[in-house]
């Protein structure tokens, strides 16, 4: 996990992420956890997600941050949990995932980047 802008001084400090399942499988849903700290309290804003496989953009979604955390966000330690299921047609192999975390009043509170992999589902013998 980086963050987006090396050095940028966001206000959100993103401590890591958990992914489950991983390696994510095609047409299951997968779950990211992303733990963080806040220095200030947060009462609404939105999450902007981008998903890159290779250099090709292949997703972008705008969530509301109210319903991947409790809101408001208190000072201290919290964590955004997003869940999302792949279609099934989803190439397999290794994907870059850029969130940034807007604020109510449009600032970006945090902008990370991490990699993470798709696996070849299985084929059922008959």
């Amino acid at each position: 996990m980086t963050f987006a802008e090396k050095g940028a001084d966001y206000p959100v400090k993103v401590s890591g992420v958990n992914m489950s399942p991983y390696p994510i499988e095609r047409g299951k849903p997968a779950t990211f956890d992303i733990s963080a700290t806040t220095g200030d309290q947060i009462s609404k804003g939105k999450l902007v997600i981008d998903v890159n496989y290779f250099f090709l953009h292949v997703h972008h979604g705008v969530y509301d941050l109210c319903e991947e955390t409790s809101c408001p966000v208190y000072v201290g330690d919290f964590v955004l949990s997003h869940q999302q299921t792949l279609p099934s047609f989803t190439p397999p192999g290794s994907y870059t995932l850029t969130m940034q975390m807007i604020g109510e009043d449009g600032k970006q509170l945090t902008c990370i980047t991490f990699g993470f992999s798709i696996g070849f589902v299985p084929v059922a013998d008959n």
